[in-house]
C-alpha cells in the first residue's frame, strides 16, 4: 500500500483515546463520517501490520501495547506540527494573530491585567486569548498545543516537558477581618496561627505547597478549615469572619488587599 501515513489518520489515534473509543464521537470532532473514521483505522493498520485496537465485534473497547505506542507517536508528530504552524504564523503574521496563555484565576485576576495592558499596547493587532485552569490543565493545555504560554505558581517548573522560567516570588500574607484576635496578638508565630482556623488555597495551586511545608518544618499542623481555588471566595468567607485567610503577593507590587486586611 505504500506510505500512505496522514495526519487525519493520526488524529484519528488521538481522538479515539480522548474520546473513550467512540467512533461516532471522533467523527463529529473531526468533521467526518463514521465509516470513514473506520476506513482510516483499517488502512493504518494493514499498513503497518499490526492491530492498533482491542475489538469486540465492531466496537474499540482501548488500545492494543502497539497502539499504546503509537498514540505516544502520533500526539508528538501531531504537536510538532502544530508548532511549526503556530511558527509560520509568528514570521508570516509580524504583530498580527492570536496569543493564547493559559493561566490560574489568580494570575488573571491579580498578576496579569497591567502586563496584559501593556502588551496590547504594544501589539494592538494580537488577540490575547485566557484560558483558565488548574496547573495540571495548564500542563496539558501546553502539552497539546492549545497554549503559548503557560504561568502559574505550582507544578509547572517540576515539568521536565516544559521550559520554566521564574516572573516573580510570592509572599504569603495573613488576613483577617478588622479587630480580630490576631490583629492584637504582636508579632505572629506559626504556633499561633496553628491554633486558629485557617481558610487557604486548595493543594497544587498558588504556593499552597510553601504554606504546608512551613509548618511541617516548625512541627505544627494547621487548622485547614476551608480550602478553595478561587481567591475571591478565599476573601468573601474571610470577610465573614470564619477563620484567618492564608493569601499570596507578589514581592514587586502592592498587595490587592491590604487595603481591607487589618
Amino acid at each position: 500500500m505504500g506510505d500512505r501515513m496522514n495526519f487525519q489518520q493520526l488524529k484519528i489515534i488521538r481522538e479515539s483515546a480522548r474520546r473513550n473509543y467512540n467512533l461516532t464521537e471522533v467523527a463529529n470532532t473531526l468533521f467526518t463520517s463514521q465509516s470513514g473514521v473506520s476506513r482510516h483505522i483499517r488502512e493504518l493498520e494493514e499498513e503497518l501490520g499490526i492491530e492498533i485496537f482491542i475489538r469486540r465485534g465492531k466496537r474499540l473497547l482501548g488500545m492494543t501495547e502497539p497502539g499504546k505506542e503509537l498514540l505516544v507517536v502520533a500526539e508528538r508528530i501531531l504537536n510538532d506540527a502544530n508548532n511549526i504552524r503556530r511558527l509560520a504564523d509568528v514570521f508570516s503574521s509580524n504583530d498580527d494573530g492570536q496569543l493564547h496563555i493559559a493561566t490560574t484565576h489568580t494570575q488573571a485576576r491579580y498578576s496579569l491585567p497591567r502586563v496584559i495592558k501593556e502588551f496590547r499596547a504594544l501589539y494592538p493587532r494580537v488577540r490575547v486569548v485566557l484560558n483558565q485552569g488548574t496547573p495540571e490543565e495548564i500542563a496539558a493545555m501546553l502539552a497539546s498545543g492549545e497554549a503559548d504560554i503557560g504561568i502559574a505558581s505550582e507544578r509547572l517548573i517540576n515539568d521536565d516537558a516544559l521550559a520554566a522560567f521564574p516572573y516573580y516570588r510570592w509572599h504569603h500574607a495573613i488576613l483577617v477581618p478588622e479587630n480580630h484576635p490576631l490583629t492584637q496578638a504582636g508579632p505572629l508565630t506559626l504556633e499561633q496561627l496553628s491554633t486558629q482556623p485557617l481558610i487557604t488555597y486548595r493543594q497544587g495551586i498558588t504556593g499552597r505547597s510553601r504554606l504546608d511545608a512551613a509548618f511541617k518544618a516548625a512541627g505544627l499542623t494547621p487548622d485547614i478549615a476551608l480550602s478553595a481555588q478561587d481567591s475571591d471566595v478565599i476573601k468573601t468567607y474571610v470577610e465573614l469572619g470564619l477563620a484567618w485567610g492564608c493569601w499570596p503577593i507578589c514581592r514587586t507590587r502592592k498587595s490587592a488587599i491590604a487595603d481591607w486586611s487589618a
